[in-house]
């Protein structure tokens, strides 16, 4: 069960960049604080901070072995937000699909047979009218 300080928690944590891009490294598998550091500009310490706010959101992992301590991604809470989220989708992907039909109502046009939704439709331009200054010349 996701609860709002989980969500609120992950979406803080998601907020920034640096830590979206020490994510993205991170899924491509575990690295250092060196190694997550190195594409950014900022100190050590200042990348520990981040990792932290990513712990305390449940999206990284710290291991040990020896004297290295591994970061790790912990994709949970994204899969969490994704099922919130999936029902705002939801709620959009109705709107859009009745904006569509009462566009091509008023346009008096169908979808191409056969083709998936979305495809075959030829983008909507918009018409511009002549400004005043143009329609006296």
């Amino acid at each position: 069960m996701l609860t709002t300080d989980t969500l609120d928690r992950t979406f803080a944590a998601l907020a920034d960049p640096t830590r979206r891009a020490i994510l993205a490294r991170l899924a491509s598998g575990q690295a250092s604080v060196t190694e997550l550091a190195a594409p950014f500009s900022m100190s050590l310490p200042a990348v520990s901070k981040h990792l932290k706010v990513l712990e305390r959101a449940g999206l990284v992992a710290r291991g040990r072995r020896a004297q290295w301590r591994p970061a790790e991604l912990q994709a949970e809470p994204l899969h969490e937000v994704a099922d919130w989220l999936a029902d705002y989708r939801r709620f959009w992907d109705e709107r859009l699909d009745r904006l569509d039909e009462y566009l091509r109502a008023i346009e008096g046009t169908e979808p191409d047979e056969g083709a998936p939704k979305g495809e075959g439709e030829a983008p909507r331009k918009a018409q511009r009218k002549p400004n005043r200054k143009e329609g006296e010349q």
